[in-house]
């Protein structure tokens, strides 16, 4: 319990009487939106994921960056471009996200991008596959005020980790887990706090109870299970789990698969959230993994203008409309959660 205190008091001091005004007139304007019927928005997101690079090492199955599929332009998140969104966004901002899609680490500035938001007040969070954290990069990592970061472990054994994880060493990515570990100590720092991410897929689910002993045993602070989105999912896949709680999916009579939860027509992410491209795209949500829906491009036009615009409130109303017109959103279980 104490791990779970020591991060919910970082998260307190980065919190600022603006911030939580901001988040008020975001919950407010999302539940108005739901009484109305009609999209309104009062405040600016208080979560936003930017984009370090879509580049990765690994060749994952249901990743565009694993796949190398992007229809869009790839490259790497620039310094001073982050800065200056920064500088305009950070005031009302609670989460910064790094990570959308590509390994966050293989952007050479990541770090010194952390390190920046970390000093501007913002809770900073990553995902990484683990494959970049040698001992400088662990050090650095807590140097840098990280305060959360999230490793991908798929598997506790190299035969099973390599099914989703292609191309990864299981060894080196808990090695580096290991370095992150020893530096948080040696540095005496509550930053960040380290979470295993288990994606549960056929081939991994009989190895749960072995990722909670693992992480205990390296010293991790949390183990989070994630269900697995699967593209081609309707006439069945061979990463859909066959315990039910843990799939996204459900087995139909006819033998074909459906997604799980209610698809509502009401999204919090719509009002709370939205991600930043490497390249300034704003998008909706994680789930336009190749950024199809282009709300506007912050190098152009101001973050509020494009947050506040015609674009923006459009793609609010026809969510509002129905959700299973929207190609995003008939693969996401997001949607219900109020605070997501």
């Amino acid at each position: 319990m104490s791990i779970y205190i020591k991060d919910i008091s970082v998260f307190i001091n980065r919190m600022t009487i603006r911030k939580a005004f901001n988040a008020l007139l975001l919950f407010s304007s999302y539940h108005m939106t739901r009484w109305l019927g009609k999209p309104i928005q009062w405040g600016l997101p208080m979560t936003i994921s930017i984009e370090p690079t879509t580049a990765c090492n690994l060749r994952c199955p249901e990743c565009p960056s694993g796949l190398r599929s992007f229809s869009r332009e790839t490259g790497n998140l620039k310094e001073d471009f982050f800065r200056t969104t920064i500088d305009d966004l950070y005031k009302d901002l609670i989460y910064l996200i790094f990570y959308f899609q590509g390994e966050p680490y293989i952007n050479p500035k990541f770090l010194d991008m952390v390190a920046y938001a970390s000093k501007k007040g913002v809770y900073t969070i990553t995902s990484t596959n683990g494959h970049f954290l040698n001992d400088e990069n662990a050090r650095k990592t807590i140097l840098s005020g990280l305060d959360r970061m999230i490793i991908s472990v798929d598997g506790t054994t190299q035969e099973v980790y390599e099914n989703y994880r292609k191309e990864g060493k299981l060894a080196t990515v808990l090695q580096g887990a290991e370095n992150v570990v020893k530096w948080k100590k040696k540095l005496n720092s509550k930053t960040p706090h380290i979470i295993f991410q288990f994606l549960v897929v056929k081939p991994n689910e009989h190895q749960i109870p072995e990722i909670y002993k693992l992480a205990k045993e390296i010293g991790v602070d949390e183990v989070k299970l994630k269900t697995a989105q699967v593209y081609d999912y309707e006439n069945g896949n061979d990463l859909i789990p066959t315990i039910e709680k843990y799939s996204r999916y459900d087995r139909q009579p006819d033998g074909t698969y459906r997604v799980k939860n209610k698809l509502l027509n009401h999204c919090w992410k719509l009002w709370h959230a939205c991600v930043i491209t490497w390249d300034g795209l704003v998008v909706p949500c994680c789930f336009d993994k190749d950024a199809t829906h282009r709300l506007g491009d912050i190098k152009k036009i101001k973050f509020r203008d494009i947050w506040h615009g015609a674009s923006y409130n459009l793609f609010r109303k026809s969510l509002l409309q129905g959700r299973d017109q929207i190609d995003i959103c008939r693969n996401c279980t997001e949607g219900c959660k109020v605070w997501a």
